[in-house]
């Protein structure tokens, strides 16, 4: 494609060099560039690109996109200047694949808990409209009915176009995507043009990134700056604000407090099977069951049917699509022992999420919660304390173990959730290997007892210092009861 067909929308200035240049790679990684290549100086958390531009001209690149002043000597190369080079190369993305997102209807779901559940409820009753769908997310992304491996919960904004565009040459009518604060507020998302937009909750996490709650909300209100229809929790503390600074053409409220809000559950009855809740919404009342239990699967399902409704499918259609779906990797997966007890395996791994599936678990436990748990390294800390005293307030035993424990000692990081759980009272054990811990569970549990491995759900490795090891939860719990 030509340079100045992929610069189209941008306000640049070239500062040497031909704009009529033949462009047939764009990369900002500078390992990855081939002859003919533009190459994209982004500055990372770690790391600048601007750093490798000469590197890149030696591996081939013909274009460099900069927005800081660098020298670069060889007069063939053409240099473009942009203000934000991250901002650039979503549009620089989103022309080279040819504006997919504009070809299909594109959800997108943000929210410190209920993402991933949230977008596959979506995916579910999309599919059965008759619907070819794609879906990116933290668990994997699906390209209709072929699934890829998920290697962070929202791409890179160049990787994110090729992504849309290949779901749409699969025949994608729609996509549902995870948002991540971390997306929003590094532009990875800029330029894509959503349908609909969904907030799910905002609780303390990624504070080792966004620093205060005050940048974590604005980072995610900013996904209800790019979509026509905002779906918003207004039992969440953030609704206000993420209304106030909303640009769609219509918000559809949800709510299991707020009875006028536009989806409104009530009569909610949790039990180990699932939920059961009396939808009232402008089209009347109606009944509405899902196999998952918990008050938060309740959100997740009003969420689901708003952001379906919003597009025009028929709610009682979407109702029934919702009875038939029977879970989501890695979230509340559940399976009980010859001997009487259950083990859940959860995801949850930030104190909102540990919170919500003990208080779902406490709704149908007849016997003892066990909860094995830990925090990751190399991110927020402050949560650590605050998760350890959620466990240990809402289980009867605690047992603190590894989760991806990456460059950090793993002991340090328990040290400092131990401090939580010991203010609780709750009795509990350190266990440092998380095989160990989750064996100790289970050898520990009687008849009507559930033990919850809760941090990691549905990841199938474990990160010890940089490297992943092959490790799954519910691998070593089903060879083991």
């Amino acid at each position: 494609m030509k340079l100045e067909k992929l610069l189209t929308s941008l306000n640049y200035v070239i500062l040497q060099g031909e704009s009529n240049l033949e462009i047939e790679h764009i990369e900002y990684d500078s390992r990855k560039i081939k002859d003919k290549s533009m190459f994209i100086c982004i500055k990372g958390v770690v790391t600048d690109g601007h750093k490798y531009a000469t590197k890149a001209i030696e591996l081939g690149a013909k274009v460099i996109v900069i927005q800081d002043n660098i020298k670069i000597d060889n007069e063939d190369i053409t240099v473009v200047k942009v203000e934000d080079t991250r901002k650039a190369m979503a549009i620089i993305g989103r022309n080279y694949y040819g504006k997919p997102s504009e070809e299909f209807t594109l959800y997108g779901i943000t929210g410190t808990n209920g993402k991933t559940t949230t977008a596959f409820l979506i995916e579910h009753i999309l599919k059965s409209q008759g619907q070819t769908t794609g879906l990116i997310g933290t668990i994997e992304n699906h390209i209709g009915n072929k699934k890829v491996e998920s290697e962070r919960t929202t791409p890179e904004s160049l990787d994110l176009q090729k992504l849309f565009r290949q779901m749409k040459d699969n025949g994608a009518d729609s996509v549902i995507m995870e948002v991540s604060s971390h997306a929003l507020d590094l532009d990875r998302v800029y330029g894509a043009k959503y349908k609909v937009g969904v907030f799910t909750n905002l609780t303390q996490d990624h504070l080792d990134y966004h620093i205060t709650m005050e940048n974590y909300l604005k980072a995610k209100s900013k996904l209800f700056q790019m979509c026509e229809y905002g779906i918003i929790n207004i039992d969440d503390d953030a609704a206000a604000e993420m209304i106030q600074t909303a640009r769609c053409k219509k918000i559809y409220t949800f709510s299991t407090k707020i009875s006028a809000a536009d989806f409104y559950a009530k009569d909610i009855v949790i039990t180990a099977q699932g939920s059961e809740f009396t939808l009232i919404c402008d089209k009347g009342k109606f009944d509405v069951k899902i196999a998952m239990p918990g008050k938060f699967n309740v959100y997740n399902s009003l969420s689901a049917l708003a952001a379906t409704y919003a597009v025009g499918i028929n709610i009682e259609s979407a109702i029934q699509a919702l009875g038939m779906v029977v879970g989501v990797p890695g979230r509340i997966q559940s399976v009980t022992a010859k001997d009487g007890f259950s083990v859940i395996v959860d995801y949850a791994h930030a104190p909102d999420g540990l919170l919500n599936v003990l208080n779902a678990i406490k709704e149908f436990a007849k016997g003892n919660i066990i909860t094995v748990f830990g925090c990751g390294g190399d991110r927020d800390k402050t949560k650590r304390p605050i998760m350890g005293r959620i466990a240990g307030e809402n289980s009867d035993f605690a047992i603190i173990t590894s989760d991806n424990p990456r460059t950090e000692v793993p002991d340090t990081i328990i040290d400092e959730v131990e401090a939580g759980t010991k203010e609780s009272g709750c009795p509990y054990i350190r266990i440092t290997d998380r095989k160990e811990a989750i064996l100790y569970a289970i050898s520990k549990a009687q008849k009507d007892d559930v033990v919850l491995i809760a941090g990691k759900g549905h990841e199938n490795y474990q990160i010890l210092g940089t490297v992943k090891h092959h490790f799954d939860d519910m691998e070593i719990v089903l060879e083991n009861i």
